[in-house]
């Protein structure tokens, strides 16, 4: 395989195919990346715009270009001695009639052949043995009798079905037979005999649905009559499942879906002949030599996370060694495997796994944490609490939001997990009387109580490595329970891990190991749904520390934490993706620097921000909306307020102006109808109060209307154009040049300043960075004009050209953390990487106000700040990468000799 030096997420869909992406190839190696990193690209839904609701694992998407256009694309990456780190999806399809699988397990049940793949509870109580199919639009019977429920006939598949707006229902297919016999037995009762129609599939392929007899059932089944709303009520109840009003899925669902997406059903990779099946194609893509690597989406989904892990090593190892007989040619032994893992404070990937990391997330929130000030803490905080009402504490927010969640969104995942404790319960004696109201009580304190997304138990117990964080749950539980409730919790502690289910002989051992799954597929989404996609949107101290994987609860970091987690990521995980922007982020890389710089200038915003908040310029009314989304909005548009516009007066750029500020305008509404809705206060995705969202953006319109309103936010925005600017390109050069392999996403290299998807989904204007790439302009300077983006791409295409030259010192070199002296020592993270032969040292600045004279002017005012060199034991001068002067010193680095033009060094001493 190609050596993996650093990757470019690229966003697939209709609009962006592999042909697309292949036009761009010699775009990308120019800049330095070894590998497109590219989203899910087996078989989706029509139109998906993300490729995460697969329908079909066994072929490539069409849409996409179908396997002729990946080939096309691998031969230009081979080529450009590149590669694909692909994106898969082993936790989940896509429901509905695209769904091949699906559609077989609801034409015969439980007899499906497939039905083993999809985790569906058959046996729960309520459903009569059938698949609930929460997707009608309202009451079943309401339903049938508006006659919105019809039956068809597929000429086709020869076949009849149940047919609700999109959605198309199987029956099983002895109905079918049954059911055109039944016509044809009206029509002559001295005819054939049913025999004659049970495989109609095979036997009449020509009917249409003008045959007599299809058009006799489709008569006899019309709901426009009682009769035929009678009979096709009566045909439907003899199906494998049952349609249900959509409300109902949070509360009765009897399978396991992805999150509270009813339109995502949770596949059984925990079988082997699922896994195989499912896997089959793309590892035969691997074996082609098409596949260097895998990225594996939302792995805490899982059954066994470590078993999934260590099933998919071992077949890329039977490649590797299949692929060594075959050829006689060296080969790399280990593609590289990469979990979509949000970690938790302190928490660390399982070293078990046999993975070579994570999708970085935790890098990300580690950039972010050093980047603030915590002397902005208070008085943001102050402001939180005056102006929206609510706490600042986010982890309470938190508590808040996972209660809500089992009494809501997840009520039915909650409701299961509870059933199988239960049965637990019942075993014996002495566990009888922990009644099933007692099993609520207490399993959601320690579900709500649990600090990460989940524990890794197995059927050997819970790992060493996971104690910590259940004891933690089982304090916060005790806190909240009362005396005979919390004496239960020592009992779920065996039960959940602390005793290892295999030490057990049937059914306990079934059951215990059932009740350790349910319960780690309980609290992984329990903590998405409660941190990102609520809390994170409730408690806005300032938002850049509420993003996809940042702990909220913690506002800054100090510079030694970034260095001690490089260090033991170099010790643990050396290849693992380090990334600051993502498909999934909820604000721009370069937004996030913003807000950042935000926390250094608290004295000028806080009271602005306050003003602003009670403006009857931009509120007609002083409840609606909330405080704590008017500082949100607040927030965003100061953040993200777009380098280029510039309010002048000049008519020539009226009308360009208005243009901007509208689309602005546009882009800042959508993302606050999703934060409203992804609160869950005011309204809600299932209950929106559209009145009160239109206030929201009735607000945003007026502050960019183009007035003095807006005027005033334009000034307050420049404010944090150059400690913006100068936090950007101190996170890409972090991200470059600490262990780990960076990965970009897709237009990142000139400022990111996107939002929230599907705003970080947006078309890339590749012809504008081809023509920068194409000038070779060196990073000091681009930084004169650094307003257009070009400075981040040169400062990127300058380490991904030295991680090229000098591989090894990337992927082997010695971490050294540097540290300054001086007036400004405190604001410099500087660290060396070390080969027997190379030594790289990089300087970067944090908490740059201080550095500024003014807010606009680029220069920074070291004073006597500098970094000692003497330890190094350099030899010789140092060669620049990132400025134009080397440096001379072997004992001493100068910063302001170094580093007052531009903000960020890298130097590279051959010995």
């Amino acid at each position: 395989m190609r050596p993996l030096r650093a990757t470019v997420r690229l966003q697939l869909h209709a609009d962006f195919t592999f042909d697309d992406a292949l036009r761009q190839v010699d775009y990308y190696a120019a800049l330095g990346i070894s590998h497109f990193y590219l989203s899910p690209f087996l078989a989706s839904r029509a139109e998906s715009a993300h490729g995460y609701d697969g329908i079909d694992p066994t072929r490539v998407d069409s849409e996409l270009g179908g396997e002729a256009g990946l080939a096309r694309l691998v031969e230009a990456l081979h080529a450009a001695d590149m590669g694909i780190l692909a994106d898969i999806v082993p936790n989940h399809l896509a429901v509905g009639s695209e769904n091949p699988w699906w559609q077989d397990v609801l034409a015969h049940g439980r007899t499906s052949e497939y039905a083993r793949f999809f985790d569906i509870d058959w046996e729960q109580s309520g459903a009569d043995g059938k698949l609930l199919l929460p997707f009608l639009g309202d009451r079943y019977t309401q339903v049938l009798e508006n006659g919105e429920l019809t039956l068809e006939w597929d000429a086709h598949r020869a076949a009849f079905f149940v047919v609700y707006h999109e959605h198309r229902f199987p029956l099983d297919p002895a109905h079918t037979a049954a059911l055109l016999a039944s016509a044809d037995a009206d029509a002559d009762r001295d005819g054939p005999t049913p025999e004659r129609f049970r495989s109609p599939e095979t036997s009449h392929p020509e009917r249409g649905a003008d045959d007599p007899l299809i058009a006799a059932t489709l008569a006899r089944h019309d709901p426009a009559t009682e009769e035929g709303r009678a009979r096709l009520h009566a045909l439907l109840e003899r199906q494998a499942y049952r349609l249900a009003y959509w409300r109902t899925a949070n509360d009765a669902l009897n399978w396991r879906r992805f999150f509270d997406i009813t339109e995502l059903v949770g596949v059984r990779v925990e079988d082997e002949s699922v896994f195989d099946l499912s896997h089959a194609y793309m590892l035969s893509l691997v074996e082609r030599g098409w596949i260097d690597g895998l990225r594996i989406d939302h792995i805490d989904g899982l059954a066994d996370p470590r078993g999934y892990a260590l099933r998919l090593r071992a077949r890329l190892e039977a490649i590797a060694g299949r692929r060594r007989a075959l050829n006689g040619e060296r080969y790399e032994d280990r593609r590289p495997i990469y979990v979509e893992k949000i970690l938790g404070h302190d928490e660390r990937l399982h070293t078990d796994w046999d993975v070579d990391g994570t999708t970085g997330y935790e890098f990300l929130d580690l950039v972010s944490g050093i980047q603030h000030d915590p002397a902005g803490r208070e008085p943001l905080t102050r402001l939180w609490r005056e102006v929206s009402g609510r706490t600042d504490d986010f982890a309470a927010e938190v508590q808040t939001a996972r209660r809500e969640m089992l009494d809501g969104a997840l009520t039915a995942e909650f409701e299961r997990c509870i059933r199988t404790v239960d049965a637990l319960a019942r075993l014996r004696p002495e566990t009888r009387e922990f009644t099933s109201p007692a099993i609520r009580r207490v399993l959601g304190a320690l579900a709500v109580g649990y600090p990460v997304y989940r524990s890794y138990a197995d059927q050997d117990g819970r790992p060493d490595a996971d104690a910590e964080d259940f004891d933690h749950a089982m304090q916060m539980a005790r806190s909240q329970l009362s005396a005979a409730d919390a004496a239960w919790l020592p009992l779920l502690d065996d039960w959940l891990g602390g005793e290892a289910p295999g030490a057990f002989d049937e059914p306990e051992r079934t059951l215990r190991l059932k009740a350790v799954t349910g319960f780690q597929q309980l609290t992984s989404p329990l903590a998405a749904k409660a941190v990102e996609d609520t809390a994170g949107y409730r408690s806005a101290v300032l938002l850049s520390r509420n993003d996809v994987g940042c702990e909220g609860a913690h506002f800054a970091y100090a510079p030694k934490r970034l260095h001690e987690a490089n260090r033991e990521r170099l010790a643990s995980f050396p290849r693992t993706l380090l990334t600051t922007a993502t498909h999934d982020h909820k604000r721009g890389e370069d937004v996030r620097a913003r807000l950042a710089a935000m926390s250094e200038m608290s004295d000028v915003l806080v009271p602005r921000m306050r003003a602003w908040a009670g403006d009857q310029r931009l509120y007609d009314s002083g409840e609606t909306p909330s405080g704590g989304d008017r500082l949100m909005m607040l927030q965003l548009l100061l953040a993200a307020w777009p380098l280029e516009l510039k309010l002048e007066p000049d008519a020539e750029f009226a009308d360009r102006n208005r243009q901007a500020l509208n689309d602005f305008a546009d882009r800042i509404v959508a993302w606050q109808q999703k934060a409203m809705r992804e609160a869950k206060l005011a309204s809600h995705w299932l209950a929106p109060d559209e009145t009160y969202e239109q206030a929201g953006e009735d607000a945003v319109r007026c502050a960019l209307s183009g007035g003095d309103l807006t005027r005033e936010l334009a000034e307050a925005a420049a404010l944090l154009d150059l400690p913006g600017a100068i936090n950007g390109l101190a996170q890409t050069v972090l991200r470059l040049c600490s262990p780990g392999i960076p990965d970009l996403y897709q237009g990142t290299e000139f400022w990111d300043q996107s939002l929230v998807d599907p705003d970080n989904r947006r078309p890339v204007d590749m012809a504008a960075r081809r023509e920068a790439l194409g000038s070779a302009e060196m990073p000091d300077s681009a930084w004169k004009h650094w307003r257009d983006g070009i400075v981040k791409q040169a400062v990127v295409q300058r380490l991904l050209n030295l991680r090229r030259e000098h591989p090894r010192l990337f992927s082997e070199g010695e971490y050294l953390p540097l540290e300054a002296g001086g007036a400004y020592a405190d604001h410099v993270i500087a660290f060396a990487r070390r080969t027997p032969t190379l030594t790289l040292i990089v300087v970067v600045p944090r908490l740059s106000r201080v550095l500024s004279a003014s807010s606009a002017q680029r220069e920074l005012q070291w004073s006597d700040t500098a970094l000692s060199l003497e330890t190094l034991e350099l030899t010789g001068s140092g060669d620049p990468w990132l400025t134009s002067a080397p440096v001379a010193s072997s004992s001493e680095l100068s910063l302001h000799q170094h580093l007052s033009d531009f903000p960020c060094g890298a130097w590279v001493w051959t010995s």
